[in-house]
Parts: C-alpha cells; sequence; structure tokens
C-alpha cells in the first residue's frame, strides 16, 4: 500500500521547487551578457559633414574582447569606454567600429563622413 502524502513531505517538495525555480533564475539572470552578446553605444553620433580633419568617436561597449576602429584595434578602461580620435580624408570616409566577445560573435557600427575643408566652403559662397 503506497504511503500517504503528509503535509510536511508537501511543503518539503513545494520549497526544493521554490529553491530550484529560484536557482534557475539567478543562473538566467548571470547569463544575460553572455545571451546578449557584444554592444557598441555611441555617446554622441558623429554628423555627416565636417570641415575639421580629426574627429573623435567615443562611447561604450559592453560584453567585448576586442573591439577596432577601422581595423586597428582600440582600448577600452575598465568601464568599457573608449575615445579614439579619427583623421578625415578629404571627401568620404567610412569609420567602422567592430566588437567581438569571446564567443566569436560581433557587433558593427559603420558611419559614413564627410570632410570638406573651411577653406572651401568660404571660398564658394
Amino acid at each position: 500500500m503506497p504511503e500517504s502524502i503528509t503535509f510536511r513531505s508537501l511543503l518539503v517538495f513545494i520549497a526544493s521547487m521554490t529553491g530550484l525555480f529560484c536557482i534557475f533564475l539567478y543562473v538566467l539572470f548571470q547569463a544575460r551578457f553572455l545571451l546578449i552578446g557584444p554592444q557598441i553605444v555611441l555617446h554622441q553620433e558623429p554628423a555627416l559633414l565636417h570641415n575639421e580633419r580629426q574627429i573623435f568617436l567615443s562611447g561604450t561597449a559592453y560584453n567585448i574582447t576586442h573591439i577596432w576602429l577601422n581595423g586597428r584595434q582600440i582600448f577600452t578602461d575598465a568601464e568599457g569606454n573608449f575615445t579614439e580620435a579619427l583623421i578625415l580624408e578629404n571627401g568620404y570616409t567610412i569609420a567602422t567600429l567592430r566588437a567581438e566577445d569571446r564567443y566569436g560573435r560581433e557587433a558593427r557600427i559603420t558611419k559614413q563622413l564627410v570632410y570638406i575643408p573651411a577653406s572651401f566652403v568660404t571660398h564658394t559662397n
């Protein structure tokens, strides 16, 4: 004859299931960065037209192991912040920020920039 389920055994079962569910939620919460993958956020979007040759790209990178600007590795501080100078060529330039996490997943931001010298603007007016 099967044993009857006692109130105490029911409480132990519910408590253990609740504990396992809490552990599962905690593991899922801690794994959120692994699930999201690498991210790049620019602090200020660069304008399309520039009349100065040197501009600065700054932002924050999350969940990364490496980050590159136009194929050149750049570095972040402990919080993931970066600021990098970019020299614009005459006319059209493409700036590409690419970040990678430890699993090889990538995040990429591409910005199109146009350099028009200030002397060119004043001569055409």
